[in-house]
């Protein structure tokens, strides 16, 4: 059997009348960038997230340092994330001009841990980007506290657990900004690339918009701003999907329930942990061989049988050849468990329209790998 890794392709077929009713009705318009399609969309988001704006642009990458940006961070200022995730989090940070500080991550969450972020504050801090890495909330409510106390700006990004809730809170409920990423393998994927900035402050909403669009405010006015919209068929697909989101996080909840129960016994490995209250999303479903060597025999062996796995993220940023070619970069304390997560993580196939038969396959052939990993 083959197991593939993503299921975009099935998910266009489930709901294929449904977005090519969305695309038809954007071609037939002739409005493809700026229109009707993603104001519509803008505003089904942001009234999904419970929060009063969404503006859509061209990537997650953009809406990250767009974000930087309307909240005034440049080359004076830090932000602080963590060093085990996606290398654009850190790279939207460099292209705003800021330094990048990496702190560690909660070694059972992965996200960042509340707990070393007062150690790496300076004068210079202005952000803190919790990272709501494989689809689990970082803790909001404590790296709220701590910007409060210090007077910090809270930027989330929020590319992988579009839908997750933490212990009484919902994602942007304890920030300035929400940045997500709409490419096709994310949870609410689009065509192609795409992403949106989340927000409640209408200052910070006013400034994306104006940047997105070449700083123009109404036709023919500008100020030194970018390119970076999302197109109007891309919001129409997302609009397609938008109404289906929460049931397909429940059935990656259903597979990653399936994983958990099955794979408890296997002594090799160290399982995904959902904090007590949170409801994870499983962007990713990704476990851990207790024994860093043991990552890359378990990866072959996995795609030796058909299953399609990978690595999320193999490589710390740190960690990246050339680190940190010539950019601002500080790393105040250790981040053993950020590196021990990228040493060791394995992404087993994750997405809403698996079949049992697929998921019950993969199972045996881990099953079957831990059996032999005590004598690897």
């Amino acid at each position: 059997m083959n197991v593939s890794f993503y299921g975009h392709v099935r998910q266009y077929h489930n709901i294929q009348t449904e977005i090519d009713s969305n695309i038809h009705e954007v071609l037939e318009s002739g409005q493809y960038v700026m229109g009707p399609a993603l104001k519509r969309f803008e505003k089904e988001f942001a009234e999904y997230h419970g929060m009063k704006y969404a503006c859509g642009v061209g990537n997650g990458t953009d809406a990250l340092w767009l974000a930087f940006q309307a909240l005034g961070i440049g080359p004076a200022d830090e932000c602080i994330t963590t060093a085990n995730t996606f290398f654009a989090t850190a790279e939207a940070i460099w292209i705003a001009g800021a330094t990048a500080v990496f702190v560690d991550s909660d070694p059972r969450t992965h996200c960042l841990d509340p707990s070393r972020i007062e150690a790496a504050i300076t004068p210079r801090t202005k952000a803190l980007v919790p990272v709501h890495l494989y689809g689990q909330c970082a803790d909001m409510k404590a790296i709220r506290a701590i910007a409060d106390r210090h007077q910090l700006f809270v930027i989330e990004d929020n590319a992988q657990g579009i839908g997750a809730r933490g212990d009484g809170f919902h994602i942007g409920e304890w920030s300035d900004a929400v940045c997500t990423s709409f490419i096709i393998q994310k949870n609410l994927g689009c065509f192609g690339d795409g992403g949106a900035v989340v927000t409640n402050h209408e200052n910070v909403d006013r400034v994306v918009r104006q940047l997105r669009n070449h700083g123009s405010a109404k036709r023919s006015c500008h100020s030194p701003g970018y390119n970076s919209r999302l197109d109007d068929l891309q919001a129409a697909v997302l609009s397609a999907k938008l109404k289906h989101i929460d049931d397909w996080n429940a059935l990656r909840r259903k597979w990653a329930a399936r994983y958990s129960a099955c794979l408890h016994d296997a002594a090799a490995l160290t399982l995904p942990y959902e904090a007590p209250g949170y409801y994870h999303v499983y962007h990713l479903y990704v476990v851990e061989t207790k024994k860093p060597q043991h990552r890359d025999s378990l990866l072959g062996f996995l795609n030796e049988n058909g299953i399609d796995a990978k690595c999320h993220y193999p490589i710390a940023i740190h960690q990246q050849e050339g680190y940190p070619w010539g950019k601002p970069a500080r790393i105040p304390e250790p981040v053993a468990n950020s590196e021990r997560n990228a040493a060791c993580c394995i992404s087993l196939p994750m997405f809403p329209e698996l079949t049992a038969e697929e998921v019950d396959y993969v199972i045996g052939k881990v099953l079957e790998w831990n059996q032999s990993a005590g004598v690897l």
